[in-house]
């Protein structure tokens, strides 16, 4: 297509030619949608002509569909508050709109880029949080608790400090999983309301100069109508101009996401690590050779993206730190930024997301006799001996069984203890259970 800009834009693809990257598709959308609102307002408030509004608004509607990425080709690294990107909408409509509309007068009536760009990057976000990473989120708590509940039998080794631990189970270990994901799904559902409250209406410096009392409102109500998104008034005009701490907060909750992501991801790659010289303790799916020199080699290439990941977007959330700190008086002056690695951010975590629980947790098979034989070589099953014999008495018994090889309950018995005792104490399932499900002890003679 022809490009529909004016000299404004071309102005600025000239004077900002840094990354060939441009806003995000998102924003530019947003943009649209936003004008074409604006406009419909605007002519219901009496202050624009009816045809005139309805060119805008159609125009603002293709580009609201997507139909026009292409006519956004300013880079991402330009004026900080995003103006030239604004100038190029209401330059793209105008020309669409066609004789009589004036990019100024008509298509950013009653607007300044300093409202209207970052409303377009608060509601990018918004949309984004609420229909790609929540769901691709819950997709795979959902994956992470089916295989809790299939691996609730299987008991194992615990390990802290990478070192054998008492037992537990590993659908105990996937339930601890999910439970993250779930945690990280709430944290990022506590932000939607902050990033839903918009500057819309604040104009230049938050005042409202140049635009109608009841414009704002009516916008709102009539993109939240249109889109289902719940769209809020800013808590203060002033804040809402100056900062971007919303924005900000959602980053921060997502950089909690890809920790837990991290945590997760390489837990699972070390207990699927060998399959002969590992823990072995699960099987991955086999999606792809391993090595193009060693055959037969297969590896745990899913949760090698996820951390990797969750490494870009941990660095995301630190320019975006940076950028939500350059809020100087009444404006904030780098929200191309926080926007460009916002919504990067969101579109890898859920491509990652949605990736981790249908390439690699579906179909991750537990060795159940690998795990089993692990609980029972672990030596700190011993620990369930303390109340009976002691702690001391309990360490003799593991530096013995450590030097000589022999198990735990061969060198208990020598040591004296009956096996009354070593049946109730060395049972390795009920060890695994949790507390409010464990039979009470019973250390009576």
């Amino acid at each position: 297509m022809d490009a529909l800009w004016g000299g404004e834009t071309t102005k600025a693809t000239e004077n900002f030619q840094v990354s060939g990257e441009p806003i995000p598709r998102h924003v530019a959308r947003w943009l649209g949608r936003i004008k074409a609102a604006a406009a419909r307002v605007n002519a219901d408030l009496g202050l624009l002509d009816q045809d005139k509004a309805e060119r805008i608004a159609a125009a603002g509607d293709r580009i609201a569909a997507g139909e026009l990425d292409d006519q956004f080709p300013i880079d991402v690294f330009q004026t900080g508050s995003g103006t030239s990107s604004n100038m190029n909408a209401n330059e793209v409509i105008a020309t669409l709109a066609g004789e009589g509309v004036h990019a100024n007068d008509d298509v950013n009536m009653g607007q300044s880029s300093n409202d209207v760009f970052p409303s377009a990057v608060h509601l990018a976000t918004l949309e984004q949080l609420t229909h790609d990473l929540v769901p691709a989120l819950e997709r795979l708590a959902h994956s992470l608790e089916a295989k809790a509940s299939e691996f609730d039998d299987v008991v194992k080794s615990g390990r802290t400090h990478l070192m054998d631990a008492v037992p537990v189970t590993l659908g105990q270990e996937f339930g601890g999983y999910a439970a993250q994901v779930r945690q990280g799904i709430a944290r990022i559902e506590s932000t939607l309301e902050r990033v839903g409250q918009i500057p819309l209406g604040g104009t230049a410096v938050g005042t409202g100069l140049n635009t109608h009392p009841e414009f704002a409102e009516r916008v709102r109500a009539r993109l939240t109508e249109e889109t289902g998104l719940t769209i809020l008034a800013a808590a203060d005009p002033f804040e809402a101009q100056a900062a971007r701490d919303g924005l900000v907060e959602a980053s921060a909750q997502m950089k909690v996401v890809a920790v837990s992501l991290t945590k997760i991801a390489n837990d699972i790659r070390l207990m699927g690590s060998g399959p002969r010289a590992g823990l072995a303790e699960i099987a991955l799916p086999e999606l792809q050779k391993g090595s193009s020199i060693m055959p037969g080699k297969v590896n745990p290439v899913i949760p090698e993206v996820v951390t990797q990941v969750a490494a870009q977007v941990i660095g995301n959330d630190a320019a975006i730190t940076v950028g939500g700190m350059q809020g100087h008086f009444e404006l904030n002056v780098f929200v191309p930024v926080i926007a460009r690695n916002l919504l990067d951010s969101i579109r890898l975590l859920s491509a990652a997301a949605r990736l981790f629980a249908e390439k690699c947790v579906d179909g991750i098979e537990a060795n159940r006799e690998t795990c089993e034989r692990y609980a029972e070589l672990t030596l700190s099953a011993a620990t369930a001996l303390n109340p009976y014999i002691g702690y001391d008495k309990a360490t003799e018994i593991v530096k013995e069984a450590a030097a000589s090889g022999r198990s735990l309950r061969d060198v208990a018995r020598d040591a004296g203890v009956d096996e009354e005792t070593l049946d109730k104490a060395l049972d390795y399932r009920a060890m695994a259970e949790p507390h409010a499900k464990r039979a009470p002890l019973d250390i009576g003679g």
